[in-house]
């Protein structure tokens, strides 16, 4: 059995182009998601799946991140002066314990294997987790585990590399980074694990390996870190992630796709951000039954 994963590197540092202007001054990841930013969705679900230190992978304008992470004094205090008992709480549940979390400074726009790079020192030669905080995987219930979480299960039994994805219409394949299998790609897999031989990036529909892309949740070995440190620049002529686990892969290190039970929301795009909101408001203890009333009054 594999030691359970305690650091997870949370890249934090694009522009947010494609929600342009909204991220001109507020970085994507602060954004709102009803009543919190969507990277805190993010950072609960590392949580919950054991990990104990978090790096964030930052540049410039995102002090707001930071920020948001720290103590507020100044409104604390007054939400006690007003008592405000229930909203204090909270923002002190939120606050992370001292020590448990790293900003890393990136400090040009290279890539996401570049920024990953960057978290070497902190991560040392331990295996490590990346979440890719453009989004978010909302469980499918209040009692079911978040998507690290079922992917720290699988790897305590497997060890190895694991990389989370979902099974998306054939007609979106061409849309997004997908696993090949090792096994026929029209047999069934045995579980939620799916032995992997490769991955392709936006395939043809009728060249697409399998219908299961890559979703933003990955559990590495220290060697595909080691592999960052001499990677070309590939794709948009930056570092990219997906090619040092090729290296890995191709040098023999075991990975496993991971089919993990959830819905996944894109906030780094319009629609995805918008939908994102829309289902969280829905489940909201405080708001759902208003905003399906606005829902039902919207479709008229």
């Amino acid at each position: 059995m594999s030691a359970p994963i305690k650091t997870a590197v949370l890249p934090v540092a694009g522009f947010g182009t494609r929600v342009l202007p909204a991220t001109k001054t507020i970085p994507k990841e602060m954004l709102p998601v009803v009543d919190r930013p969507a990277l805190q969705y993010v950072v609960d679900e590392a949580l919950e799946a054991g990990i104990e230190h978090i790096v964030f992978i930052t540049g410039r304008n995102k002090n707001a991140i930071e920020d948001y992470f720290d103590e507020a004094f100044e409104l604390e205090e007054a939400l006690a002066r007003r008592n405000k008992t229930d909203i204090a709480a909270e923002l002190k549940r939120l606050r992370p314990k001292e020590g448990t979390m790293s900003f890393v400074r990136q400090q040009s726009a290279r890539g996401l294997g570049h920024a990953v790079w960057c978290a070497r020192d902190i991560v040392g030669g331990q295996p490590f987790a990346v979440l890719l905080p453009d989004v978010i995987v909302k469980p499918l219930g209040p009692s079911e585990p978040g998507c690290l979480k079922q992917m720290m299960d699988a790897y305590v039994q497997t060890g190895g590399n694991i990389i989370a994805v979902d099974e998306v219409p054939e007609r979106d394949v061409s849309k997004y980074g997908v696993i090949a299998p090792a096994r026929n790609p029209g047999s069934p897999p045995d579980g939620p694990l799916i032995a992997m031989s490769g991955m392709v990036e936006k395939p043809a529909m009728e060249d697409a390996p399998s219908r299961y892309k890559i979703t933003g949740r990955y559990i590495l070995q220290p060697e595909v870190m080691d592999l960052l440190a001499t990677q070309e620049t590939g794709a948009g002529g930056e570092i990219q992630l997906t090619d040092a686990m090729a290296r890995a892969m191709d040098a023999g290190s075991p990975f496993h796709a991971f089919a993990y039970r959830g819905d996944d929301y894109d906030c780094g795009s319009k629609l995805g951000y918008f939908e994102a909101v829309l289902a969280h408001a829905l489940d909201h203890p405080e708001i759902g039954d208003g905003a399906r009333a606005l829902v039902d009054r919207v479709r008229g």
